[in-house]
């Protein structure tokens, strides 16, 4: 049975208490925040010279590092446990607070935006603010889509109410929503939870896995005009965005101000639908080798090499992904293995109400923390390193990066986590002993790239259609968010699949579809990160330390540029074509270890 988070051992436990030792020392720091009137005395006196300018960034980032700091304590905190009323208040006080900062600033852009050009241009080469130049830059990239400042403080009273849709499916799908018992092959009843979903798929008992993929996306479905209402009302909000500031698509709203051509995503898309015969011929070896009459979507998790068991406790796991990551030095593996153990990063089991899934978080003013509902998979020791390679991304840019740099790019999130999952994969095998340990770690790469890569390109031309359903003031609703899921399903994972109806619903549990079109960077990231440790094992200590550089420039710099000085030019197709052709080649080795 899941427990209770009281019940929890200590060292189970992230360590949150090395962050603030208690909810009262949270209050206390509240109360200790800057009041935000104090920045609006610097409205109407940017344009007086460069050393006033600089003087509102350094107030205005000491603002938003204590809230950041504030909230993240909080965000930690309410996943813990989603029905804990004491957080879920101090949650959404911080929220509420974050909103009215944003208001409070959002004169900020159209005032800069005002200046002369050649005041900008003297700004942009000011020695006062060399610590800013990038920062400054971006902002003067989103000229053309920043409003008058009325507008804008208008958009900023709005934006808590036009988050509501997002945090009404958190709060359902981690915390009110629950799952019957399913039964196994032997009769007995099998607790049903997020976490123990992902479990039961790839179980060999297909008994299970049946009964447990029918039972929770049944359960979506009795809710589907609710959850339609949902996501019809996140897509309202990026419409609202698109329209306000004069975008021509809610997908280049959503890209332009990180620098990405929304070309990016759409060639994506059109690759991997150009080489879909490669994700259809592996369906059909699938199906092949699990001796099926027809194969299901409860039969894609399931291993296909039975006898082979790769499940770890947890303190193996961590000793695995330290040990994978010599390529990158001893003192990056040092730097980890003091987090996952000593530092206690990482929240390790499921518990009662706690946030379903796993995540890396953190900030500047913290260790990184990790989030996890491990059940001793190999696929969880893979997540675990995934969102370890997230923390040393976010530890590298902290220590290396000013407060305002120390964030990384969104485009670049997913590199380093599947960084370490190739080298974790490579280490696995490396380390196999037998013909059916390899097998099975063929598949498992098989798999990552189909589900990192292919699935999450199925989800970003979901996420595509319905932006462009709802641009086009087409209704959605159940039925017809469902037919065009099946639709992409039926597509994408071709005729060896036997399609069914449950599948249709899954596009209601998918909390990324509420992210701004953030599941694409999956398949990107893979991607690059498939290139990087090619290009990190065969060009040695050199390649290494650009790569390290690039985990150490939190966003200093555009992200395309980031990647590029790292090794990998994502403005060309090169990288998704390898990936393509490393999924063709390890399909093959696999009809030929198996058949």
């Amino acid at each position: 049975m899941t427990i209770d988070r009281s019940q929890v051992p200590r060292e189970d436990k992230w360590n949150i208490e090395a962050f603030y030792p208690s909810l009262e020392a949270w209050e206390k720091d509240l109360k200790s925040l800057e009041s935000f009137e104090t920045i609006l005395s610097y409205k109407g006196t940017l344009s007086q010279d460069a050393g006033r300018l600089k003087e509102f960034f350094i107030l205005y980032f000491k603002l938003d590092r204590h809230l950041t700091k504030l909230y993240t304590y909080a965000h930690l905190r309410h996943d813990e446990d989603l029905t804990n009323d004491l957080h879920k208040q101090a949650y959404g006080r911080v929220v509420a607070l974050l909103h009215d900062f944003k208001q409070k600033t959002s004169w900020l852009e159209p005032e800069i935006l005002q200046l002369p050009d050649a005041q900008l241009k003297n700004y942009l080469a000011a020695d006062e603010l060399k610590d800013y130049r990038v920062h400054l830059e971006k902002i003067i990239r989103l000229k053309p889509h920043t409003l008058s400042a009325e507008k804008e403080d208008l958009c900023a009273l709005v934006g808590k109410a036009l988050s509501t849709a997002h945090q009404v499916f958190s709060a359902f799908n981690n915390a009110d929503l629950k799952f019957p018992k399913v039964q196994d092959s032997k009769g007995d009843m099998q607790e049903l939870t997020h976490g123990k979903f992902f479990l039961y798929l790839r179980s060999q008992d297909r008994a299970l896995r049946t009964a447990a993929f029918k039972t929770l996306h049944n359960s979506f479905s009795s809710y589907e005009n609710t959850l339609c209402e949902l996501i019809q009302g996140q897509m309202q909000a990026h419409l609202f965005e698109m329209r306000a500031r004069g975008y021509k698509s809610c997908l280049e709203a959503a890209l332009f101000p990180h620098q990405i051509d929304p070309a990016v995503y759409t060639s994506l898309i059109f690759a991997v639908r150009k080489h879909l015969g490669s994700l259809h011929r592996y369906m059909e070896l699938r199906k092949k080798i699990l001796g099926v009459d027809e194969l299901h979507m409860y039969d894609l998790h399931v291993p296909l090499v039975k006898e082979v068991d790769f499940s770890m406790d947890y303190a193996a796991a961590e000793k695995s992904v330290v040990e994978s990551l010599a390529i990158l030095g001893p003192d990056y593996q040092k730097d980890l293995q003091k987090g996952l153990i000593k530092d206690r990063w990482v929240d390790r089991y499921e518990n009662k109400g706690k946030r379903s899934g796993a995540y890396s978080s953190g900030c500047f003013d913290s260790m990184p923390y990790i989030l996890m509902n491990y059940q001793g998979t190999l696929n969880d020791v893979l997540t675990l390193t995934h969102e370890a390679g997230h923390s040393m991304h976010s530890l590298m840019s902290c220590r290396h990066q000013p407060y305002q740099y120390s964030s990384y790019p969104i485009f670049v999130a997913e590199v380093a986590s599947t960084f370490h999952e190739k080298l974790l994969a490579k280490h696995l095998m490396h380390n196999a002993k037998t013909k059916e340990e390899k097998c099975y770690l063929v598949n498992q790469e098989i798999e990552s790239i189909r589900n990192t890569f292919f699935r999450q390109t199925m989800f970003a031309e979901f996420e595509l259609k319905l932006h462009e359903l709802v641009e086009q003031e087409v209704p959605l609703t159940p039925t017809l968010l469902k037919t065009e899921y099946r639709k992409l399903n039926k597509e994408y994972f071709g005729p060896a699949l036997t399609m069914d109806e449950e599948i249709d619903i899954e596009w209601a549990r998918i909390p990324h579809f509420y992210y701004n079109f953030y599941v694409y960077q999956y398949a990107t990231g893979i991607s690059a990160a498939h290139a990087l440790v090619e290009h990190v094992e065969q060009n040695g200590e050199k390649a290494r330390e650009k790569y390290l550089q690039f985990l150490s420039s939190g966003s200093s710099r555009y992200p395309l540029d980031l990647l590029a000085s790292a090794g990998v030019d994502m403005r060309k197709p090169l990288a998704v074509e390898a990936i393509i052709r490393q999924f063709d080649h390890s399909v093959e080795i696999l009809k030929n270890f198996l058949l």
